[in-house]
This record gives structure tokens, sequence and C-alpha cells, in this order.
């Protein structure tokens, strides 16, 4: 029952696609449309208060950062930095060198799930932060539950 078609221009493409889908979408033998669609329940999560943004402002208030990939890059060089976090939009490359001075002085590395901007909102700043190095956790727990 299949046949091969073969497109000539953009035109033939989209109108042999368009036949495509109505005559699947029409087959007796389609199982997506013989079904009735599925509902889902919402299930409420419990979310727990201590979150890695709440254990970022805690070690904002009472710990020593630095923020920025150079002085995060200097921190990991003089071997000072006790964790690594990443945004995630952050460069490819400027993420593989990180991960590699990480690598070389023994450094934990966390990819933070947001872009720059969460990261930066994260730490109480109102400025982009693609990486930065924790030296002092202060009285944030960030470091034993390895963020």
């Amino acid at each position: 029952m299949s046949r091969v078609v073969r497109a000539r221009s953009t035109l033939d493409l989209i109108f042999i696609c368009a036949n495509f889908s109505s005559s699947v979408a029409n087959h007796p033998t389609n199982l997506l449309t013989s079904q009735p669609p599925k509902t889902f329940k919402m299930v409420k999560t419990k979310k727990s208060g201590d979150t890695l943004s709440s254990r970022l402002a805690l070690v904002m208030k009472s710990g020593k950062v630095t923020m920025g990939t150079k002085s995060t890059m200097k921190t990991l060089r003089s071997g000072k930095a006790k964790l690594v976090l990443i945004s995630g939009n952050c460069p490819p490359l400027r993420k593989s060198e990180l991960e590699y001075y990480a690598m070389l002085a023994k450094t934990p590395v966390h990819h933070f799930n947001g872009n720059n901007i969460e990261l930066g909102t994260a730490c109480g700043k109102l400025f982009r932060c693609s990486a930065m190095a924790i030296l002092d956790a202060g009285d944030s727990d960030i470091l034993s539950r390895d963020a």
C-alpha cells in the first residue's frame, strides 16, 4: 500500500505531506483517533522550603562567594573554591573549561537548571551570572548536600 512519491519542488512536498497526513488521520486502523483523549489529574507535590535558591540566598548572606567566569577560574586555580555553580545557558567552551579546572582542583560542579538571569536572581543580584564559586558556605548546608 505504500507509495514512493518524488517531490520536484517545495510546493509539491507540502502538497504530498498534507495529503499523507489527511490519509493517515482518516485511516480506519488509526489508533490515535479511535481512542478518546486522556485526562490527567494535577497532583500537588509538597514543596520543601530547602531548595537550591533558598540555600544560595543563605550562602550569599552568611558565606563567601565569587561571581563571574573570570573570578571563578581564579579561585579554581588557587584551590580556594569548594563548589562551582554553572548556569544552564553557559557557552559550551566556557563550561568545559570550568569543568576541567574544577576536575584538576577536585572541586564539585553543579549545573544550575535555570539560565544565567535566574542564577543571578537566585543570588539576590540584579545582573546575570553564568558561573560562580562558593568559597565558604557559611550557615548553609549547600556543600554537604551537593547542591
